[in-house]
């Protein structure tokens, strides 16, 4: 049987390692080809050496040569959208919208995408919407929430019609509970703190803020073509159940699953099949609650923020992730509070006038917008 050539974009990050810890418990069934980082250049050399891939990929050409001496017979490259050339999947784990190029390649080239760069859809997402119309192009969320809801509408044979409504579960971060003056005065350490997983920085802040809720509720709409309205957010603070989908006669059907990104990688792996490998098996006898509540928006703003910078559309999206992603790295340098990232964000969105994104340019030049706006924001 032929195994599943695998790419990775941003191999040295939670997604890239959690991808190679499933191609590990199934050589058989998978084979890395390509690998790709940013500035992790010793863990791109070690994860080389251990997988053989066919390429790798250096962001920085500075750092190409010594890439190349220390892996000889490898191809070594400055361009991250080479990594689609060897695959039969491309796991796009790159952080922020410098993600983008790996979204675009590899639909463009109709092969299957499994998403966990959230930002890139969500910023280009008039722009990319096309790309998917391309034939063999697929994208298999990767994020827990969008994966579950990508499970639970297998049991429909006709969406449109069928999906009343998805509700996305958020675990409430690590504030949760806590009120707006309760969350003054938090640190970057208590934001960092994650009460069920284990991510990088800045998702990891932004699920403290609900902000990374937020965007998911945008890449809800752009995965599975749901209006806003039909899109409802609950805290779930366990994380067992990893989303929900309603029907129009009343049924939910839900995913549920010890809290493991292993499970969704491999699902987005494996696609269209399973794969035998059991990530997140719950031991019921051990389970013994599931606690829902609606989250407080007036304590985390960024939610709403996000809901309504998805109804505007079009450019809007595109500012919000910008701007936030601005306002995270000056929250994680100590340059402001927590509470100052949603009002980083709110003033630079309230200060742009979205528009319709013709082309990728437009997409750039809105992100640049966003990134502006929320620096002058800071300087102020």
């Amino acid at each position: 049987m032929t195994r599943t050539r695998v790419a990775i974009a941003g191999s040295s990050g939670s997604i890239g390692t959690q991808t190679i810890d499933v191609v590990r418990a199934a050589p058989g069934d998978f084979v890395v080809t390509a690998l790709s980082v940013g500035t992790s250049v010793e863990t791109l050399i070690e994860q080389a050496r251990e997988l053989n891939p066919e390429i790798v990929v250096v962001t920085r050409g500075a750092d190409a040569d010594r890439v190349a001496a220390a892996l000889p017979g490898v191809t070594v490259s400055c361009e991250i959208t080479d990594i689609v050339d060897v695959a039969d999947v491309v796991v796009n784990g790159v952080v922020g919208f410098a993600g983008l190029p790996v979204t675009m390649e590899t639909l463009r080239r109709g092969k299957i995408l499994a998403l966990a760069n959230k930002e890139s859809l969500i910023a280009a997402g008039p722009v990319v919407r096309p790309l998917r119309s391309v034939p063999g192009a697929e994208i298999i969320p990767v994020d827990s929430e969008h994966c579950a809801v990508h499970q639970c509408l297998r049991s429909s044979l006709d969406t449109g019609r069928e999906l009343a409504r998805i509700v996305l579960t958020a675990s409430g971060g690590p504030f949760r509970g806590r009120t707006a003056a309760d969350l003054a005065s938090v640190t970057r350490d208590e934001a960092l703190a994650h009460p069920t997983w284990k991510m990088g920085p800045k998702i990891t802040v932004d699920s403290s803020t609900l902000m990374n809720k937020g965007l998911e509720v945008i890449e809800a709409h752009e995965l599975f073509g749901t209006p806003f309205d039909s899109i409802d957010v609950v805290v779930h603070p366990q994380s067992v159940v990893h989303s929900m989908v309603e029907f129009t006669d009343g049924s939910t059907v839900a995913q549920l699953s010890m809290p493991d990104m292993r499970l969704p990688v491999g699902y987005a792996l494996g696609w269209p099949r399973r794969i035998s490998v059991p990530y997140g098996r719950i031991d019921w006898g051990v389970l013994s609650r599931l606690d829902f509540e609606p989250p407080d928006r007036a304590a985390f703003p960024c939610l709403d923020l996000a809901y309504a910078a998805g109804r505007a559309g079009g450019t809007a999206p595109a500012v919000l992730s910008a701007a936030n992603e601005v306002a995270v790295e000056a929250f994680l340098a100590g340059r402001i509070a927590w509470s100052g990232i949603a009002a980083t964000v709110e003033s630079a969105v309230q200060s742009h006038t979205p528009s319709t994104p013709r082309d990728i340019d437009d997409v750039l030049a809105a992100d640049a917008e966003g990134r502006r706006l929320a620096t002058e924001v800071l300087s102020r």
